[in-house]
């Protein structure tokens, strides 16, 4: 149960109530608004995920055949002769939406400097590394799709839980609280408002004696 033990006495906590509430309806307004806006983004990020998920496998594939052709050419001396040792970069580009940030594209930035020359005499040499080139694009494509899924289906699932902890505990605990100060306060009221007829009809009493 939400903690109310802080909430004013008498008109004061009314007031402190109300205040409260509007607040959390606000809050679940919000919430209620962001998640109408990440359930489309994150089933538009699941479609592209998937398909630049199968091209990086189409992609792989393809590479694991033309190495496997390398392979047979000029055996695995080859294949380490045409290996470059410089590392690349990934560039990744960022997207907001509803206050979340996530990946919504990466690009593979070749290193600087001239690119090692492949070893003469084997014709698959070249597609292969162009292939595995590719594949390395995908994959750093479909890393980037993955990446952003994650972050939307985590930052949906966060916002669930805190619409629910107020539609089943904030909200009502508050209503409640409200509910019972008014209540308590009318009665005061009451009670006060007979105090003072008592006192009034006492204080008429005394004077029709005087």
């Amino acid at each position: 149960m939400p903690d109310l033990s802080g909430v004013p006495p008498g008109r004061a906590g009314r007031h402190w109530l109300r205040r409260r509430l509007a607040t959390a309806e606000r809050g679940r307004e919000q919430l209620d608004r962001k998640l109408r806006i990440l359930f489309p983004e994150q089933q538009r990020l699941r479609i592209r995920a998937a398909r630049v998920g199968a091209e990086w496998e189409a992609a792989c594939t393809e590479a694991d055949e033309w190495l496997v052709r390398a392979c047979l050419l000029g055996g695995q001396d080859a294949i380490r002769g045409a290996s470059r040792p410089e590392p690349v970069g990934v560039d990744v580009h960022w997207t907001t939406t509803m206050g979340l940030s996530y990946p919504s594209d990466a690009r593979v930035s070749p290193a600087g400097g001239e690119s090692t020359a492949l070893p003469p005499g084997n014709a698959a040499l070249a597609p292969a590394a162009a292939a595995f080139g590719a594949a390395l694009a995908a994959g750093v494509r479909a890393a980037a799709a993955q990446e952003a899924v994650r972050r939307v289906e985590a930052e949906i699932a966060v916002t669930r839980r805190r619409l629910r902890a107020l539609d089943k505990r904030w909200l009502p605990a508050l209503h409640r609280e409200l509910v019972r100060l008014e209540l308590a306060l009318e009665q005061s009221e009451q009670e006060d408002g007979l105090r003072l007829r008592r006192a009034a009809t006492a204080l008429d009493q005394g004077r029709s004696l005087s």
